[in-house]
């Protein structure tokens, strides 16, 4: 599928914004409501009828097997005349069905239907269970025009050349939803989900051209994609984990280069750190993560801190979820260990707010990097927390929100903190907007002279917070009583 022009983007993007703000499970008609394939059109009429709907999904075995619309119906009948209403359901209905993932954002279904020319898609969880519907005319006051089926256009991408394309809109897609009103870390999600996406794309052409794999994988993204909080100079982060052995590391080797290639070709280059599944260092099979993660928390110092901070904020984007899920379970178990957490933690409490007298900002050459002292701060203290407790959020403003909840920070610390998060967020974009719209590359500094006064008194508290935020965290960990060995450390042991 050809992108849209990005200039055709702002506008469609300030009139379309929810698309990119809910979720498809916000706006899906459930429970699904089915009909038996032998059931008459008759019937299956009858029944859209009285459910008050537009489409019904055909149930066999438990199983949703293909979808019969109203469309499908007045065909039928256009065809067959009255003799129609005696067809079985299944000698019309469309198979296979086309679907959506429950938490993918709404212009992914919208640019789905229109794409594939349907009205309809199935929406289905994070196993593939079919959970609800979403229709054209459920989505009409959702609905998009076509140069927002960005997420669909990178989904159908055939090469690294069209992955490109469907990415070339992201900045004023970006400013478009900050002028509309969204929430900088709104905005970022739809910039992870694209990267998200993008990784999924280039796994899925890397498969089509290796052929089947030896055994059951799962891509990663890490960091900041992994979190869905990317910012437009994003790098690739990701990882590989699979069900084989040694011995099948060639083919994985080969993805991995492949992955790590078409991304560099559409626009997300090479990490330079090199975290890629391209690298031996970052695929492995679901053991031999887990005793690497052991080993970081053994040595628990330079590299193998930064390799954990960035490894514990992966999200899977492509194959086998349960194999993501059982890396989760066992990396948590080991980051329970409370010397692991301690030199997790150790950085926290050297963050000092670059804020000097009367609140004036301190710069290097009029910038300050909002990175550096502002979301790294919020980032890996939230992470350490969420670590600490044991809880599988991944994004900061939701381990904030489940950190209240287990009672770990009060409400009246965590809200100036995911304020302050949101601040940060908002003008790094801004900067990285502005800089690529004068042809620049984007960066994380940001020009506070450039900002009104109230801005910058308002930086300036959130930086005193973050700093603040970070300090409070390292002293909960570094000062927590030792557990009985019952507790983190025999589990991570086990």
């Amino acid at each position: 599928m050809t992108a849209p022009p990005p200039a055709c983007l702002p506008e469609a993007a300030r009139v379309y914004a929810g698309a990119f703000r809910r979720r498809v499970a916000e706006v899906m008609g459930a429970p699904l409501v089915g009909v038996a394939p032998g059931s008459t059109l008759e019937e299956a009429a009858r029944r859209m009828r009285a459910a008050g709907v537009s489409a019904l999904v055909l149930v066999e075995d438990g199983a949703a097997r293909g979808i019969l619309t109203e469309r499908d119906v007045v065909e039928a009948l256009s065809r067959h005349g009255a003799a129609a209403a005696a067809l079985a359901a299944d000698a019309v209905a469309m198979r296979p069905m086309h679907t959506v993932a429950a938490d993918a954002f709404v212009y992914v279904a919208e640019g789905r239907m229109a794409r594939l020319g349907v009205r309809h898609l199935v929406v289905v969880d994070a196993a593939g269970r079919p959970v609800g519907m979403v229709s054209a005319r459920g989505l009409l006051k959702e609905r998009a025009d076509g140069a927002l089926a960005m997420g669909d256009a990178v989904a159908g991408a055939g090469d690294a050349a069209a992955l490109a394309a469907a990415r070339a809109g992201l900045p004023s897609l970006a400013r478009a939803l900050l002028a509309e009103g969204l929430d900088g870390r709104e905005v970022a999600a739809v910039t992870a989900a694209v990267l998200r996406e993008s990784t999924a794309r280039a796994a899925e052409l890397a498969a089509a051209a290796l052929g089947p794999p030896p055994a059951p994988w799962c891509v990663l993204v890490l960091g900041s994609g992994g979190r869905g909080e990317s910012l437009l100079a994003a790098d690739q982060d990701n990882a590989i984990v699979h069900g084989g052995t040694a011995a099948h590391d060639a083919w994985f080797a080969e993805a991995g280069r492949r992955i790590a290639d078409t991304l560099d070709a559409a626009g997300v280059p090479f990490c330079r750190g090199g975290i890629m599944a391209a690298n031996a260092a970052w695929r492995h099979p679901l053991d031999g993560w887990l005793a690497l993660v052991a080993g970081w928390a053994r040595r628990a110092e330079g590299e193998s801190l930064l390799a954990a901070d960035i490894f514990y904020d992966f999200a899977p984007v492509h194959g086998d979820a349960a194999l993501a899920d059982r890396l989760r379970t066992g990396a948590l178990a080991i980051a329970r260990d409370p010397m692991f957490l301690k030199m997790l933690a150790h950085d926290l409490a050297g963050f000092r707010a670059p804020v000097g007298w009367f609140g004036r900002l301190r710069t290097e050459g009029g910038l300050l990097d909002l990175k550096m002292h502002g979301l790294h701060p919020v980032v890996g203290a939230a992470r350490i927390l969420a670590l600490r407790l044991g809880l599988e959020a991944t994004g900061t403003a939701e381990r904030l929100l489940r950190g209240e909840a287990a009672g770990a920070i009060p409400e009246s610390d965590r809200a100036p903190v995911d304020a302050a998060h949101a601040l940060f967020t908002r003008l790094v974009l801004e900067s990285q907007i502005d800089a690529l719209a004068a042809g620049n590359a984007p960066g994380n500094r940001i020009a506070p002279a450039r900002l009104t006064p109230y801005r910058r008194r308002a930086l300036a508290d959130a930086l005193h917070t973050a700093a603040a935020f970070a300090a409070s965290i390292h002293d909960a960990v570094a000062f927590a009583p030792r557990p009985a060995p019952h507790t983190a450390r025999g589990a991570a042991a086990r």
